[in-house]
């Protein structure tokens, strides 16, 4: 929610930054006509803002429908687009002088000063020169944005395939480690084992599920964890104690699917499994740089930040990788000792896809 409220705010800015750009220039070229029309003696100082202004108000609106007339006929024939923009080049000649100069005369006329700019034919074979050269250098421009936001798009796909890929790789190996763990416990307790089984079936539907969405809430990552702890406190029983710290605000966050498992799979593998005495895991969840970024702390009790290294190299690596791809160099992947003892794992995330 938080994410697609930020979009759309990006979004509404977008026509108010490109209007006040269009201005900028209009009020630029007025300044420098301003000058030249001085120094030949001019009376009225506001005609030289008309006359830009008027101008703009057309060449703005009109460059958009340039872009949109351009984008439609990429791909088609060359003949064809070359057809298409003779026919819009005339349009967009029309329609700027058309409307350029009815702005004109309305404010001349309001202004009540006598405006003579000459015959329609005169006035059209003046304009017409410069807005051919308009219109082939916005359609230029446009091509070019067009490109660049293709570029865009795939580069953004192809963050989201490698991202998918990575994600692929983190179920079989918490797989291989939780049927480990039950095949521990069939032999000493056969129906545990099969309610393990059966909420392990469960788990990995979920899994499935999240899998396929690619992205989902803080609180949709935690509602996947819960079994997966409770699968490994019914293994471990009183040996593992697990704690919950959630901000309710970044419960919202969006984040990768499947994104805690591995820290928390980590804590279970290396510490508690390792451990006889009681071990506590704690999850830690919160906002941080006023609401721009998320925090999450996974902390153990007992683990040692040089075990975790070692033999859950493959793992944080493959977690590592997938903050690169889904985030670029906002994301940020911290482990080491805690201040309150244990080791804790900890990311900082940006808001979605911002790199």
């Amino acid at each position: 929610m938080a994410e697609t409220l930020a979009k759309n705010k990006r979004r509404a800015r977008w026509p108010w930054a490109y209007a006040g750009f269009v201005l900028a220039v209009a009020l630029l070229r007025s300044l420098s006509e301003l000058q030249h029309y001085l120094a030949r003696g001019g009376e009225h100082g506001w005609e030289p803002f008309l006359w830009e202004l008027s101008s703009a108000a057309l060449t703005g609106p009109l460059s958009v429908l340039v872009y949109h007339w351009h984008v439609a006929g990429i791909g088609a024939p060359l003949q064809r687009q070359l057809r298409r923009h003779a026919g819009g080049a005339l349009l967009y000649m029309l329609a700027h002088v058309g409307g350029m100069f009815g702005i004109r005369f309305a404010v001349y006329a309001l202004m009540q000063v006598d405006y003579a700019p000459g015959t329609v034919w005169s006035v059209l074979g003046y304009e017409a020169g410069k807005d051919f050269i308009g219109y082939t250098l916005t359609v230029a421009i446009c091509h070019g944005l067009f490109h660049m936001q293709q570029g865009e798009r795939l580069r953004a796909e192809l963050a989201e395939a490698r991202l998918a890929r990575l994600t692929e790789q983190v179920q079989p190996h918490f797989l291989f480690n939780t049927l480990n763990l039950i095949s521990s416990v069939m032999y000493e307790d056969v129906k545990k084992a099969d309610r393990l089984l059966c909420r392990l079936a469960d788990l990995l539907r979920s899994a499935l599920t999240a899998q396929q969405q690619g992205w989902h809430t803080l609180q949709q990552e935690l509602a996947l964890i819960e079994p997966y702890l409770e699968l490994m406190q019914a293994r471990f029983g009183e040996r593992l104690q697990v704690q919950w710290q959630i901000d309710p605000q970044a419960a919202a966050w969006q984040v990768p699917a499947l994104l805690l498992l591995n820290p928390v799979e980590n804590a279970i593998k290396h510490d508690v499994a390792l451990s006889r005495g009681v071990v506590s895991v704690r999850v830690e969840a919160g906002l941080v740089d006023d609401g721009r970024q998320l925090r999450i702390r996974v902390h153990n009790s007992g683990i040692a930040t040089e075990r975790l290294e070692r033999e859950g190299g493959l793992g944080l690596a493959n977690l590592r990788q997938r903050l690169l791809a889904a985030y670029g160099a906002g994301a940020a992947l911290q482990m080491g000792p805690a201040p309150d003892g244990g080791t804790a794992v900890e990311l900082v995330l940006p808001a979605r896809g911002a790199a």
